[in-house]
């Protein structure tokens, strides 16, 4: 049993029982109650993440190893 999720469903994101629109393209740095949502990492950051999309995070940690 799943208690809460996160996921985008189209032009939406849904996180627990709210559905609203999609604020990003891709879904990174959706905030959420102070926080922002990491689709990479499957969880909330304190701050925005730098990159501006899932490409750029992922050119930076094949080039870098991580995060």
């Amino acid at each position: 049993m799943t208690l809460w999720t996160v996921q985008t469903d189209g032009d939406f994101i849904v996180m627990g029982n709210q559905r609203r629109k999609r604020l990003t393209s891709q879904g990174c740095n959706e905030p959420f109650k102070g926080r922002f949502w990491c689709p990479r990492k499957r969880w909330f950051m304190n701050g925005p993440c730098p990159f501006i999309n899932k490409q750029e995070c992922g050119n930076y940690r094949q080039i870098c190893g991580s995060l």
